[in-house]
């Protein structure tokens, strides 16, 4: 079935297709799950604007030339509002001023660009390439400024969090925690000195520490940015239209229980994911090309793992954002190099503090059984046969595709909600184990040793294959996060969603 007809079965003419503007978090996890959600939506028979910022529209267009070829999706792009300084090298911009500049700086032009599609559709309206008229906004959870636009104009607006439903129950408790004075800290000391201190007082989680929430309620002054920006974007999702959570039912029922009730005043939330084994069921059309990646993939990273034994593999990867001293770098590949294993290790140029480099011993040393490049295809390489684990960050997006191909992992979070991710992943699910925040080559090469050669490690590969059938499950036509990705797509094209 081609794509047009696919809209014809859907029911709609040109002129009456549902039109969603999406707008991501600028930042590539955030980006790569709006943009696999918006295809989706595009399926069900949506006309898509997917509004990028200039900075990451132009990284995009250096991976891709099918961005302006594609009927019924459309690339638009906005300013951050930061610096041309911060503009400069293909890396992912700082996450502070970043996420103060999308409170501060993104609600003007996001509204004179849903103006400017308004008068598109007015001043055009004969013409067969012009856009229908916006019938609702897609926002990332946290770009809380699209409520606001949105109710400037009177458009439905739905929620995508793009983490983990666990995340957002720590982020919704952290009124409480500064309500009963557990935050600000003191200082750096008394921080320290009580990260481990119970939250049994969370509903719906037993056994958090408080180093186990999302990390930026790790302050020491009630003004901390970061803080107030997580309280304000999940205070404001009560005025959302819906709110859709990137997980699966199975997974998190009891935590995704709390958050529908009365306890917390969200709207109707459908958890909605995996989204690449929901996309897996679309028949191939010209979205299928469409890059998820800011950066430029070394897909020869795959002809390199055929060459392994199955389940031989250790894949590593830290994300987009994270950033590792010198010596963490020296330990971690150390510890690699002194287990004897093959491994796949994904360096970003902007990986390693200053101008460090992973020193060349350990190169010459594990030369015949390692590859190292900048950037990886990591979906492809999770699901290939001879990948036996993933020593991870443990962002959202690589838990729940390790997950999504039954790969158990070794966990090293950094920030943000990986800490949380790490908890559940270890304490929850059982499929990984933790790295200690002060990382020792000794500690790696046992975890990695156990995890693709011990019992434990044997355990935990059960445990994610089992994740790996239900994520089949729930992601199959009649599954859980269809059906919700119907309902929810259901009450979007009747206008039931206010």
């Amino acid at each position: 079935m081609d794509q047009n007809s696919s809209h014809e079965k859907e029911g709609y003419s040109t002129e009456s297709k549902p039109h969603a503007v999406c707008i991501p978090y600028p930042s590539q996890s955030h980006i790569k799950a709006m943009l696999k959600f918006a295809k989706l939506l595009h399926s069900k028979g949506f006309y898509i604007t997917f509004v990028n910022t200039e900075f990451n529209h132009n990284r995009f267009l250096k991976n891709s030339s099918t961005f302006s070829s594609m009927p019924n999706f459309r690339f638009e792009a906005i300013p951050d509002g930061l610096p041309v300084s911060d503009q400069a090298q293909d890396a992912t911009q700082d996450i502070l001023s970043l996420s103060d500049s999308t409170r501060k700086n993104f609600l003007g032009p996001f509204l004179e660009l849903l103006k400017k599609l308004a008068n598109q559709t007015k001043s055009n309206s004969s013409k067969d390439d012009v856009p229908p008229r916006v019938s609702c906004i897609i926002s990332d959870g946290v770009m809380s400024f699209a409520i606001k636009a949105a109710k400037q104009l009177r458009l439905p607006v739905v929620l995508l969090f793009t983490v983990a439903a666990c995340t957002v129950m720590g982020l919704a408790n952290y009124r409480p925690l500064l309500d009963k004075g557990i935050v600000p800290l003191k200082d750096e000391n008394d921080l320290n000195n009580f990260l481990d201190t119970s939250m049994e007082w969370i509903p719906g989680i037993k056994g958090l520490r408080f180093r186990d929430l999302p990390t930026f309620c790790r302050i020491t002054d009630s003004n901390d940015i970061m803080f107030n920006w997580m309280i304000e974007a999940i205070e404001m999702a009560s005025e959302a239209s819906a709110v859709v959570i990137q997980t699966f039912e199975s997974l998190e029922k009891h935590v995704l229980d709390v958050l529908s009730s009365t306890t917390f005043s969200l709207p109707k939330i459908y958890p909605i994911g995996p989204l690449q084994p929901l996309l897996d069921h679309i028949p191939q059309h010209s979205l299928h090309t469409v890059p998820y990646s800011l950066w430029k993939e070394e897909t020869e990273c795959i002809k390199w793992l055929s060459t392994q034994k199955p389940n031989s593999v250790i894949y590593v990867n830290f994300g987009s954002i994270t950033v590792l001293t010198e010596q963490e770098v020296i330990e971690i590949g150390w510890g690699l190099a002194n287990s004897n294993v093959p491994f796949l290790w994904v360096i970003r140029p902007d990986l390693i503090v200053g101008e460090a480099k992973l020193p060349s011993e350990i190169v010459d040393q594990t030369k015949e059984r390692s590859l190292i490049i900048s950037w990886a295809p990591q979906e492809d390489v999770l699901s290939h046969p001879s990948t036996g684990g993933f020593l991870t960050h443990c962002g959202w997006n690589s838990v729940i595709e390790s997950l999504t191909s039954g790969v158990p992992m070794i966990c090293y979070p950094y920030f943000a909600d990986q800490q949380t991710n790490c908890w559940f992943a270890c304490n929850e699910w059982g499929v990984a184990m933790e790295i200690e925040s002060d990382v020792k080559r000794d500690q790696v090469t046992k975890l990695v040793k156990e995890l693709l050669k011990g019992e434990k490690g044997k355990q935990m590969k059960s445990k994610a294959m089992e994740f790996k059938k239900l994520i089949r499950e729930a992601t199959a036509p009649s599954g859980s996060s269809s059906t919700k990705l119907d309902d929810l797509v259901n009450q979007l094209c009747l206008h039931q969603i206010d």
